[in-house]
Order: structure tokens, then sequence, then C-alpha cells
């Protein structure tokens, strides 16, 4: 007989180089084992099986073993899991799993014991600045950060910070499996004839490529969340960065400021670059959206307020008949 189950929160990490799709195969797949599923893009994901023990007759942690043989044959998708109670607790065990894949934290002295010793930046959650400051007070593990007293921690990190880092250290973490699909998004790519080296022409065709995006979004009535780049160099390598927008939007300006920060993080010096895939990740309803915000820069504003005359213009003659100057175009 399965006892009543308790530390039930699988936190679910893909191998960094799992692909896109394969993330939504993983995702598909772990629907099969409970529908309480959180995609965490853009290769964990968070899922709560405790409705699930009984049908498969197994505990917590032996369930995530076969979820990870699934991947492993079906999808091809290397997993790691981390099972706990808490969201902070199973994502800090899902990064130190060991040669088995799974660590199953049972129960509360299971996790005291696992989170105790480990160096404090090893917490789900907390950054480098906030675990460099509280070594410089001496707090070198997260057992240490546990015992502190709240009002000393509190001093040091900021009052929530203090409060919600010291509670995770302590195992607690109150939020719950917020059950959601899969993040929608769509890609554009642009592939030159020939290794390209001019980083004008470079940082023309990602804006192409921008301004594809945003119309196509705007034309669907959704709004991004944010962008990935992906470039192709000569010789099959590939660099990749993503970026969160400050706000939802679908803004072509929003969208090529974006996408050139982005390819500025890149900092190439002469490489020699084969194909550009812009991605815009997160869709959501337009709706969704923070709506008309007054702004101070005017130029802006009216470029805001020509968007739907060009979108309406592109509709009627014709795919980029109007559009920002500037865009690269492979010659005729």
């Amino acid at each position: 007989m399965i006892p009543a189950p308790t530390h039930t929160l699988w936190h679910i990490r893909c191998r960094p180089d799992t692909s896109p799709e394969d993330h939504r195969h993983v995702l598909d797949l772990l629907a099969g084992f409970t529908p309480l599923v959180q995609p965490l893009p853009p290769l964990a994901a968070l899922a709560q099986v405790k409705g699930s023990l009984r049908l498969f007759g197994v505990d917590a942690g032996e369930l995530a073993h076969r979820f990870r043989v699934q991947a492993l044959v079906q999808v091809g998708v290397d997993t790691h899991i981390g099972v706990a109670d808490t969201w902070a607790t199973a994502a800090t065990a899902s990064a130190r799993v060991g040669p088995s894949g799974v660590l199953h934290l049972p129960d509360h002295r299971a996790v005291e014991r696992f989170l105790g010793p480990l160096p404090v930046q090893a917490l789900h959650g907390i950054g480098p600045a906030q675990a460099a400051q509280l070594e410089a007070y001496g707090l070198h593990t997260i057992g240490a950060l546990a015992a502190m007293d709240e009002t000393v921690v509190c001093r040091i990190l900021g009052g929530k910070a203090g409060r919600t880092l010291r509670n995770r250290a302590r195992g607690i973490d109150p939020r719950a499996v917020a059950v959601h699909r899969m993040p929608e998004s769509t890609s554009a790519s642009f592939a030159f004839d020939r290794d390209m080296y001019d980083p004008v022409l470079v940082r023309a065709a990602l804006l192409d490529l921008a301004v594809t995006l945003a119309d196509r979004i705007r034309s669907r009535e959704q709004v991004a969340r944010g962008l990935t780049l992906t470039v192709r160099l000569a010789g099959g390598a590939t660099a990749q960065r993503t970026k969160r927008l400050p706000a939802l939007s679908a803004h072509t300006d929003d969208l090529r400021t974006g996408t050139l920060r982005l390819l500025d993080a890149m900092a190439f010096q002469r490489a020699r670059i084969r194909r550009l895939t812009l991605i815009a990740e997160d869709l959501r309803p337009a709706d969704e959206g923070p709506g008309t915000q007054l702004s101070l820069d005017q130029a802006r504003e009216n470029r805001l307020r020509l968007e739907p005359v060009v979108d309406r213009i592109n509709a009627k003659y014709g795919r980029r008949l109007a559009g920002p100057a500037g865009a690269y175009r492979r010659a005729s």
C-alpha cells in the first residue's frame, strides 16, 4: 500500500541543447502523467503528481524515474527531475540529481539534510550579488541562511527578498503549479548566400526580421513577451541569446530595439555569419498587453500612430510595401 503522498512536486530540466520542439514533446509526454503541468520556458517544467500516484501505483520518485525513461526512449531527451514539496526545493534538487537523473526528497528531514550543506548560491532563485552579500556576512551555506534570524537576513538583503530566500532555505515556498499551455511563438529566418562579414548588412537583415515578426503578430492580434536570436556561423556553430521585453508588445519599435540589443550583447568581432533566426516568444492575446501609454518621445508616438495605417496599406497592396526604412533586402 502506498503511503499518503506529501512531497509530490516535480521540477523537470531538459538538457541545454534540447530544441524548443523537443521541449514541447516532453511537455506532451508529461501531460500523460499528470494534467497539472506548468511550462517554464525555455527548457523546464513544473508538475504536481499527487493525484497520479494511486493510478500508477508507485511513489513520486519512482514515477519520476518512469517518466525520465519514457522521455529518453520516445523523445530522445535527457531530463533531470527534482522531487520535493515546494517549487524552490524541487528546482534546487533538479540541478543536483547525480547519475540517476532523479533526486527524491520524500520528507522534511530529507529536505533539511539536502539543503543544509549546500553553498548558498545553489539555492534556487538567489542571484550572484545576493549570494555575495550573504557570504560577506559569513553565511556560506543554505543551512546557515535558514538558521539566521529573519531580521538580520532582511537587513542584509532587504525585507521582501530576505524573507523569501530565508523561507526557501528552510524549505518553505507557497507558490503552486499554475496550469497553462506552453506559450506560443513564431519565427523568421534569413540566410545569406555567402559568409557575411559586413555588420551593417547583418544589422539591416536582422531589423527586417524584426519588422516581419511585428507585422505578423499584430495581424494575429497578439503581443510578445520575449525575443530569441539564433546566429549560425560558418562551420555550423551557433550562438543564441534571449531577451525579455520590458512589457508585452507588438510594436515594431520595441521589437527592433530588443533585437539590436540581442545582437550587441553577442559582441561579434568579424564573425562569418550564414543565417539569422529571430523568434518572438510567449505570445499572448493583444488584450493582455499594457495598452496605450503616454510617452515623452514624440517621434515614437508618431510612429505608433502610423502603425495601423501601415498595416492597412500592406494588407491591401501587398506585404511590406510600407514600413520602416533601412531594412535589408536581397538584391534581385
